[in-house]
């Protein structure tokens, strides 16, 4: 029997869905068929999630017409375009057409691929999220970026494209290692840092607790995040303004992915690196005080998150690297930083100089 904590609702007129939070929810029929209209399904996971979970969800389907099971590689090296040509592969081979649902199980890799996948296959088919990572749950599921990676740069190839509804199923959280609950809960810091402040101090104090997968903690936590993404991305659903504060960290953050081969540094280890440098960097324009840095550097070792720049990145490094992130326009970086912890800005008067100097002073290699 599932147990349904919380319903949050992304509100984008027509196109608004649900985030339903709980436990054993992908499995409850009833609740699963609402999003479900056709009678073709392709399900897409990996070979590490898929022994998990995918049979309950299938279970959880009924019958119907054609059920497709998409097992990926694991890992965010395989977030390529030759993984998702094996997708629609598998799709066309099976005969699926327009009427079909792609249910993504898995964490951000997959759900970012079988969401683009849903945006191209014959033009657009509906899609639901079922997040099995924290990371997942609070960030890439919500809000339609959909995306694979490039060998010059993360996230560079993908649609906007919003799910019909994402299951957010507290029970996936048991199975993950200590080291994918740390880097979700970078991603659940980050929305305390660029609009919640209070929220910010409450992970301060529960943070002992969200580390313990405490699971009333947890649910809190979850359900805090997921509304102030669901929030910004209804006001700002195609990044033209607000919704870019959610890159907290994260052109820093997909530097260092980039240049250190995508999978060996987690991504949300990599953004808290990156918040790290960026809280550095408002800190050093009088924005933020050094006490509070050194409260966030803290927090992030207490979860036991990298602090520091890989040792074999120089400051030329990053800032080719930088230049290359979507969030650069008409060939000016827009840099997130932060007028104070709980208010964050997007600024794009970050002279290259200024930069490399910031740089140098946190890079070990020259």
């Amino acid at each position: 029997m599932s147990l349904l904590m919380h319903t949050l609702h992304v509100d984008l007129g027509e196109r608004s869905y649900p985030l339903y939070i709980g436990r054993d929810l992908f499995v409850d029929s009833q609740l699963l068929a609402q999003h479900v209209p056709g009678s073709q399904v392709a399900i897409i996971s990996n070979d590490t999630v898929a022994p998990l979970y995918v049979e309950r969800v299938r279970n959880a389907l009924g019958e119907r017409s054609l059920i497709t099971e998409i097992v990926l590689p694991d890992g965010e090296q395989f977030k390529t375009l030759a993984t998702l040509t094996t997708i629609f592969d598998q799709m066309m081979a099976a005969n699926h057409n327009r009427s079909t649902t792609i249910i993504a199980v898995g964490g951000g890799v997959v759900g970012d691929m079988a969401g683009f996948a849903a945006a191209c296959f014959q033009r657009g088919v509906n899609f639901i999220q079922i997040p099995t990572t924290l990371l997942a749950q609070v960030d890439s599921s919500v809000g339609g970026k959909t995306a694979v990676n490039h060998p010059l740069g993360k996230n560079m190839i993908g649609a906007f494209y919003q799910p019909g509804a994402v299951f957010i199923d507290l029970n996936t959280l048991r199975s993950l290692p200590e080291r994918e609950i740390a880097a979700g809960l970078a991603e659940v810091v980050k929305y305390g840092l660029i609009c919640d402040l209070p929220f910010y101090q409450w992970l301060c104090q529960h943070m002992p607790k969200l580390l313990a997968r405490e699971e009333p903690a947890l649910a809190e936590a979850i359900e805090r995040s997921c509304a102030s993404k669901a929030r910004i991305v209804a006001a700002d659903e195609r990044e033209g303004g607000l919704r870019a504060i959610l890159n907290l960290g994260h052109t820093f953050g997909h530097a260092i992915e980039t240049a250190q081969g995508y999978g060996n540094w987690l991504h949300g280890e990599a953004v808290a690196t990156g918040m790290l440098l960026a809280m550095e960097l408002s800190a050093q324009r009088g924005w933020v005080e050094s006490t509070e840095v050194d409260t966030f550097r803290s927090l992030l070792q207490s979860m036991r998150l990298p602090l520091h720049i890989p040792t074999d990145m120089s400051p030329g490094d990053f800032l080719e690297l930088m230049g290359r992130d979507k969030k650069v326009i008409d060939g000016r970086l827009r840099l997130v930083l932060l007028r104070s912890v709980g208010d964050a800005c997007i600024s794009d008067d970050v002279t290259e100089r200024e930069l490399l100097s910031f740089l140098a002073e946190h890079c070990s290699a020259e």
